[in-house]
Order: C-alpha cells, then sequence, then structure tokens
C-alpha cells in the first residue's frame, strides 16, 4: 500500500502529517506543491499546535504487510 505524505509546520513549528492513500504515481510535484499552498491559504486544517504555516517536505511511503500463518 502507498501512502502520500504532506508534512507541514505549524505554529509552533511541529510537523503535522496529512496521509493520502494510492496516490496517482508518477508523482507531479508542481500539483503536490500548489495543494500544499492552498491547504495552508484556506487554513484547511487544524492541528494541536495551530494553524499551518509552511510546507516542510512531501513523499510517498509504501508499506508491504505479508501475513504470518501460525
Amino acid at each position: 500500500m502507498k501512502t502520500l505524505e504532506l508534512k507541514f509546520l505549524n505554529e509552533e513549528e511541529k510537523i503535522v502529517t496529512l496521509s493520502l492513500d494510492n496516490p496517482v504515481e508518477p508523482a507531479d510535484s508542481a500539483a503536490i506543491e500548489q495543494a500544499m499552498d492552498e491547504i495552508i491559504a484556506q487554513n484547511a486544517f487544524f492541528s494541536s499546535g495551530g494553524d499551518l504555516v509552511s510546507k516542510k517536505s512531501a513523499r510517498i511511503v509504501e508499506r508491504n504487510v505479508f501475513d504470518i500463518e501460525v
């Protein structure tokens, strides 16, 4: 399973991560940056440390889970 993680800094300069499942690939860095700018501009999310104030990073994370029968 792949997840797009958008990382922001809040007013307390703590990292806030928004995760989106099944991102479109290949990732469009310009579209991701624009979406992150819009999230900040619209004040779309609030964190316990205050509003999101700046972008930190974005990444795609892949997680593999294998069940083991016991």
